[in-house]
């Protein structure tokens, strides 16, 4: 009996993955879709197919490219790195492809140095502290199970194509003048990459002399997560950046904060910190008091 109720969860949990699978390919394929059908007039096209079905296509397929091996050894070490590389090597294909039909732009390669700076320096970060530490707890029970791993993997996918969708649009357009969204857009991520270091940096630093202590001084008085709110506002400046060289529909682009936020504080970030700082200091008087005086995600400003 026990067996029968054992599998029945099994094969349910294996349909809400492969679902969310298959969820995950259909959105962002109709985002592209709709890119070059109703976002924008023009499009760099190579072949007659749109610039940003490529992408696509190249983000998903690093994806499954890394699982394989990282399921057979059982293996998270190249997980965040993969994540990295796909955002980089997204970028430049990109910016590759428009040099090749078109003159390169500035607010192209300003949107894309952006990306691939933040890319850069948290994909090698998270890669060095997990190398560091001999294994991200995240990744303790799902990297045996290829069904979990698979859906964590693609998950990833969508964090990128989400993430970039912005960036992607404006690459792929023929409009290349700077405009107010643009300077302003790159003002915010500025902000928002700044708030990012800095908040990694103080924890780090914090973790080298208190070990099995939280982070209570900095930013992290003003935040419990400053470096996910950092990031949240880093992908909105790029978000506002890209709304003057969208023809049509422009707040079908919002989806990309939107995303991020809900992703950060709902699925892969705050929300398993918090459970973590819970099972470790939840029954502390200092712990307690910190929560009770510093907003969990945006920061408080008095």
């Amino acid at each position: 009996m026990l067996g029968r109720v054992s599998i029945r969860k099994s094969w349910k949990l294996l349909k809400i993955r492969y679902t969310i699978i298959l969820f995950i390919v259909a959105l962002t394929f109709i985002l592209s879709y709709l890119t070059p059908n109703y976002l924008q007039q023009t499009t760099i096209e190579l072949s007659d197919i749109s610039l940003i079905y490529y992408l696509w296509f190249w983000i998903f397929a690093i994806q499954v490219i890394v699982f394989i091996p990282s399921f057979i050894f059982k293996t998270e070490h190249y997980y965040d790195l993969t994540g990295g590389i796909t955002y980089i090597s997204t970028i430049i294909i990109a910016l590759i492809l428009k040099i090749s039909y078109q003159s390169i732009d500035l607010i192209s390669l300003l949107i894309g140095s952006m990306v691939i700076i933040w890319a850069a320096r948290l994909s090698l970060f998270l890669f060095l502290r997990v190398k560091k530490s001999g294994e991200d707890i995240r990744f303790k029970k799902i990297k045996h199970s290829f069904s979990w791993f698979l859906m964590t993997f693609m998950l990833q996918g969508m964090w990128v194509f989400m993430c970039l969708f912005p960036a992607l649009v404006v690459i792929s357009s023929y409009n290349s003048e700077i405009n107010n969204y643009a300077i302003v857009g790159s003002l915010v991520w500025f902000f928002g990459f700044l708030f990012e270091i800095v908040a990694d940096n103080q924890k780090s630093k914090f973790n080298r002399n208190n070990k099995g202590k939280f982070i209570s001084t900095g930013l992290w008085s003003l935040s419990r997560h400053p470096n996910y709110f950092g990031e949240f506002i880093l992908w909105l400046g790029i978000t506002i950046a890209s709304l003057g060289y969208i023809d049509q529909y422009q707040y079908i682009i919002l989806l990309t904060p939107v995303f991020v936020y809900l992703l950060l504080t709902r699925v892969s970030g705050v929300n398993l910190l918090e459970e973590i700082g819970n099972k470790r200091w939840g029954d502390t008087k200092e712990y307690k008091k910190y929560k009770e005086q510093t907003p969990l995600f945006f920061p408080k400003i008095f």
